[in-house]
Order: structure tokens, then sequence, then C-alpha cells
């Protein structure tokens, strides 16, 4: 399980999850930032700090919000 960033952080990419984020799982994509579902330990230190409130466990996402966690994935699989 991971935590994913969804629709808040469209076009805000304040940036303070990577800068709290234990294991770098945090890159910054062209519209928002994205956390890597395959690196994130659940530590939820990103979901603290965020000022939009974008973050959110994986098993808290709403049904539409689970685009942003498909999203996460194919932005790190075209890594």
């Amino acid at each position: 399980m991971a935590y994913v960033i969804t629709a808040p952080c469209i076009g805000e990419k304040f940036g303070e999850c990577v800068d709290v984020c234990p294991v770098d799982c945090i890159d910054e994509g062209e519209e928002m930032f994205f956390i890597d579902p395959d690196i994130c330990i659940d530590c939820g230190a990103c979901q603290a700090v965020c000022p939009v409130e974008a973050i959110y466990h994986e098993e808290e996402l709403l049904p539409e919000d689970n685009i942003y966690l498909e999203k996460a994935k194919e932005f790190y699989a075209s890594r």
C-alpha cells in the first residue's frame, strides 16, 4: 500500500511533501507531484505537511480518486 497525491495538488506543487519524505519517493511531474507506490513506506510524513490536503492513503481513496494512483503508476513506469 502507498500514499497517493490527488487533484488538489494539480497546479499547486508546493513541495513540502518532497522535503519530509524519508525514502525520497516523491517526484515532480508536469502538473503535480507523484508518490512512487513501490517505494513508499506508508509513514504518512507527506500527508501531515500537505498544505492543500491532497495526500491520502491508498485505502482511503474515494472511487473517483483511484485515477491518481493509476497516474502515479504510469508516471513511474515511464521512467
